[in-house]
């Protein structure tokens, strides 16, 4: 049986954006015989309300204290002057699951375009107009895309995600779960060493 390693991830998650660097290195050096797919989490529901001032000033500690644990992690703190936060990510998880509706690589080109807009453009992905816009200029077809977005089985879609996730043990973000021989493990993993994971791989 072919084993496969799940990424549960947010692209509206900062830890995950620190992350992102050894994802990379551990996506370019898994087994062959490996299995990668993505599942997203949907760290918070849809809300058209402002963020409340303390979830405002967490979540900008949060940015620095990814900055002190994964050295380089850049983040653009005019975001919060700039933009007007809502504490909502399921519209840029629903883009993910929209774009990777069109072609295979238009999935991981959504989710940087996605955490480059928010972490380094102070551009905001809870705005549909957002989303749309870097689906544009990451080349996607945006009438299907903005169709895709909206769809109630894109809703479904996320929502399955998240549930499988939660049942195969997944609690945070970024996590990691090995799946083999019907059974699923939750890896140990480094934000700054990419062997961390792929020892618990062999």
């Amino acid at each position: 049986m072919r084993a496969t390693l799940y990424f549960a991830h947010d692209p509206m998650c900062s830890w995950c954006w620190g992350f992102r660097p050894t994802w990379e290195k551990i996506v370019k050096a898994v087994p062959e015989n490996l299995t990668v797919r993505r599942i997203l989490g949907g760290l918070a529901p849809d809300s058209d309300a402002p963020m409340p001032p303390e979830m405002r000033r967490y979540l900008q500690e949060t940015w620095r204290n990814v900055q002190q644990r994964v050295p380089g992690t850049r983040f653009n703190f005019a975001f919060w002057e700039q933009c007007k936060p809502r504490r909502s990510t399921y519209p840029a998880c629903r883009a993910v699951i929209a774009a990777r509706r069109q072609f295979v690589q238009a999935e991981e080109r959504m989710i940087l375009a996605i955490q480059q807009a928010y972490y380094l453009e102070a551009r905001n992905p809870s705005d549909v107009e957002v989303l749309i816009a870097l689906a544009e200029e990451s080349g996607l077809d945006t009438a299907r895309f903005s169709a895709d977005l909206g769809a109630a089985q894109t809703q479904t879609q996320l929502m399955e995600e998240i549930a499988f996730g939660r049942a195969i043990g997944v609690q945070g973000f970024p996590s990691l779960v090995l799946s083999h021989a019907g059974g699923y493990r939750l890896l140990n993993y480094d934000y700054n060493d990419p062997e961390v994971v792929l020892a618990q791989l062999v």
